[in-house]
């Protein structure tokens, strides 16, 4: 069995997941990436399992603490439902896989996409917008049939999700391009009260001043053609 993105470390949660696998013989645990919502509680089911007699191998990306098995590009990881294929899907992090599997046309895909909305959150490092647009690319490529993200329903229209994700940050792309031609030379705070106005909350304003310094970086990278 595979379980993917197990999740914080609390000790019912990861109880649950220990009892819900308690039959197989052997258990990939799976991360797409470190962020504490997804891959902290790895280390604990691992031990849980190992309790009860039942190999478990922690695998993801590499930079990911506690990871055993580090995945790259193409990496298998077998399950009786059929095998697993690690997607390198960086942007919301600069590790981060998804998993394609390939017997049922359906991705995994982490923190790629959501279940709901047209947004995930991509400021974490430099260039990080230019790889989510490439790894958004990627996945359209695969002629998927659903994706299950890891936050919110599955998205049973892969095609009109990834193009309304792709649409969104492209949206975002043009109001900064936009915002700069007016205010040449402004920063990333000012742009943000341009882009955003009072429609943002005061709580999402450091994620969000994030996200539009990465913005800001591609836009002014592409326009000198960096």
């Amino acid at each position: 069995m595979a379980v993917i993105d197990p999740g914080p470390e609390s000790g019912r949660h990861i109880a649950a997941l220990a009892t819900a696998v308690r039959d197989a013989e052997w258990v990939s645990i799976l991360v797409t990436h470190g962020h504490p919502d997804h891959a902290p509680g790895a280390r604990g089911l691992a031990d849980a399992l190992a309790t009860e007699g039942i190999h478990a191998e922690i695998c993801g990306p590499g930079g990911v603490e506690g990871v055993e098995r580090t995945l790259a590009d193409g990496d298998t990881v077998a399950t009786d439902e059929g095998d697993l294929v690690a997607i390198e899907t960086p942007g919301h992090a600069r590790p981060h896989l998804a998993f394609h599997w390939q017997a049922r046309h359906a991705l995994f895909a982490g923190d790629l996409v959501l279940g709901k909305g047209d947004t995930v959150w991509v400021g974490e490092y430099a260039g990080s917008v230019a790889d989510y647009l490439q790894s958004l690319e990627r996945v359209r490529a695969l002629g998927l049939e659903v994706m299950y993200p890891a936050h919110g329903p599955p998205l049973e229209d892969p095609a009109e999700a990834i193009e309304r994700f792709a649409a969104h940050r492209g949206e975002r792309i043009r109001q900064v391009e936009a915002a700069l031609a007016e205010r040449p030379g402004a920063g990333a705070e000012e742009l943000l009260d341009l882009v955003y106005g009072a429609a943002l909350p005061a709580s999402a304003r450091r994620a969000a001043l994030m996200s539009m310094e990465a913005l800001k970086a591609h836009v002014e990278r592409t326009r000198d053609g960096a």
